[in-house]
């Protein structure tokens, strides 16, 4: 199993030279990855900051660490710009971008702008969205018109490094494990504030209704002392992530966390 941050985009982790911080910390004491959240918080009353801008300094200052986001709605998202700037940071960080995609549970930041607000909708924006990303990703022409999006004969240049960019999908309802199945990875949601909401006899059912048997990740958010990554592991997840956010205390103390490393429980 390998290890990594969930790091907040939002509250102390809005400004992101501290966001650059962890993560060089991270990379320093053996974490194999740093993903950010990419929330909208402003729309709630939170500073927030914009997730692929802190990557992009996360790339230039580490060269290690897998890079990316837990996880982007991309139904707020044109799929063509969102296309173009995750093939910008995964050239920028040599090939180490994971691309995190769910559907988005935070009504403001979609109500607020005037953004599709029906879950159904926004569904399916995200299922269309991902196959024109993927699209654009492979550096071919693309060509395509559905019920959201249209290309007509495009060609991304330049591509991303990685000749398939991992794309994770975030969410524990039976829809996202069903289109996590068409994909490379799932990013459970198995924490919160009071603790660790999915067991790992819980995640191991999951992954039998995903049903991949081949080169598949499965990541799981915690805090170590609440839940033990071993026991996950065992269930099936290849991924750990420990959360890291305001609610884990100062950040003198989250960069205490970060520093120990990446034991496992």
């Amino acid at each position: 199993m390998q290890y990594g941050i969930s790091l907040a985009n939002i509250g102390t982790y809005a400004d992101p030279r501290v966001a650059v911080d962890v993560a060089r910390a991270a990379e320093e004491s053996g974490w194999d990855g740093v993903f950010l959240w990419d929330h909208l918080a402003f729309a709630w009353g939170q500073p927030a900051a914009d997730p692929w801008v802190t990557l992009a300094a996360i790339a230039a200052t580490t060269t290690r660490i897998r890079i990316g986001t837990a996880v982007t709605p991309v139904a707020r998202r044109r799929p063509h710009v969102l296309a173009h700037q995750v093939a910008t940071l995964d050239v920028l960080s040599g090939g180490r971008v994971i691309f995190g995609a769910g559907l988005g549970g935070s009504a403001p930041e979609f109500a607020k702008f005037g953004e599709e607000a029906d879950p159904r909708v926004r569904a399916s924006m995200l299922d269309e969205g991902l196959d024109v990303l993927r699209a654009l990703w492979t550096g071919e022409a693309v060509t395509h018109v559905g019920a959201h999006y249209s290309v007509r004969g495009v060609t991304l240049t330049p591509a991303p490094l990685q000749r398939r960019l991992p794309i994770w999908i975030g969410g524990n309802r039976p829809p996202s494990l069903r289109r996590a199945a068409r994909w490379d990875g799932w990013c459970a949601d198995t924490a919160d504030p009071t603790g660790t909401t999915v067991s790992p006899r819980d995640l191991a059912r999951a992954i039998e209704t995903i049903g991949r048997n081949d080169d598949f990740d499965v990541a799981v958010l915690g805090h170590r002392g609440r839940a033990a990554p071993r026991a996950y592991e065992a269930a099936g997840a290849t991924w750990w992530l420990e959360s890291v956010d305001d609610r884990r205390g100062t950040l003198d103390e989250t960069l205490a966390i970060v520093r120990r490393g990446p034991r496992p429980a």
